[in-house]
């Protein structure tokens, strides 16, 4: 499954590369931003890398945190590849698809739809744990700068909850997790509760809580979690409990699971400027699961 480059940018050493490709499993064009840092594509020597994928929030495409998270600035120095997948498939004209911020386009919230007209093209687990990622290591022209069994995962609000969920119902897949300001709690929040009822079924709970982080930690046996997660305390969303942060912490400590951090930052927002202040520790923290640091 070739893909197609649409502009190839350099930043700090490394190169962007802006791409789309046919997926069999949206049945759309898909979008995507992929950073190569320099010690892969370095002429005398070199590296298959590892990759951090990042997973986007609502209204958001792979072009946001690629321009404005500098997550680039450390992966550079570290030597670690950075993928942006898009937030959900683009232009499949379901009714209402495009209606509001929170459901249909750019807020696929990183599950498998069971409920119809979504089920037929919003399938961004499986886009995001299967397809894309072979496609991409598997890739003539991409593929080999990738190392494909060194992989973490992250994400910010939507993305966020995608990152821990995706981390926890594959146990192995990803080296580790961290997320920012993420919907945590998605079955008791506003958020979660219209996507899921949605994409799920409004009756089916028991389906909704599957795909929820402080649901899926109760039955967590993977070990050390090595999860990392960021929340500001003048975010309005987190004011609002669209996030619900505490929630994931006490459904860990009940369980007994070990290995997540969870930090409070006083003042900051939902915003970009929260996010780029903090994405080198978490940059860190991949790389260091990672075999980076």
């Amino acid at each position: 499954m070739a893909f197609t480059t649409n502009a190839t940018i350099t930043t700090f050493g490394g190169k962007l590369f802006k791409l789309t490709h046919a997926s069999s499993t949206t049945t759309t064009p898909m979008n995507l931003n992929l950073y190569l840092p320099p010690q892969a594509l370095s002429t005398t020597n070199p590296t298959k890398v590892p990759l951090l994928i990042y997973l986007s929030g609502l209204t958001c495409t792979p072009d946001n945190c690629s321009e404005k998270g500098f997550f680039a600035h450390r992966a550079s120095a570290l030597g670690l590849a950075l993928l942006y997948p898009d937030t959900s498939p683009r232009g499949l004209n379901y009714p209402g698809e495009d209606d509001a911020y929170d459901f249909g386009s750019a807020a696929g919230f990183y599950i498998d739809a069971t409920q119809p007209p979504w089920s037929t093209g919003y399938k961004m687990e499986s886009y995001i744990t299967r397809e894309l990622p072979a496609a991409l290591f598997g890739d003539a022209e991409f593929g080999r700068y990738l190392d494909g069994d060194r992989v973490s995962i992250t994400g910010h609000s939507m993305g966020g909850h995608g990152a821990l969920t995706l981390y926890l119902k594959n146990p192995g897949l990803y080296k580790s997790v961290s997320a920012f300001a993420p919907i945590a709690n998605p079955v008791n929040c506003p958020w979660g509760q219209k996507a899921f009822a949605g994409y799920l079924g409004a009756d089916d709970k028991e389906a909704w809580k599957r795909h929820d982080a402080t649901e899926l930690v109760r039955g967590w046996k993977g070990g050390d979690l090595k999860a990392l997660v960021d929340v500001g305390t003048g975010d309005n969303f987190y004011k609002q409990g669209q996030l619900l942060p505490e929630n994931l912490e006490a459904a860990a400590k009940e369980a007994g699971v070990e290995g997540l951090t969870v930090r409070y930052h006083e003042g900051y927002d939902h915003s970009y400027f929260f996010m780029s202040t903090f994405s080198d520790d978490h940059v860190d923290h991949a790389a260091k699961h990672l075999g980076l640091l």
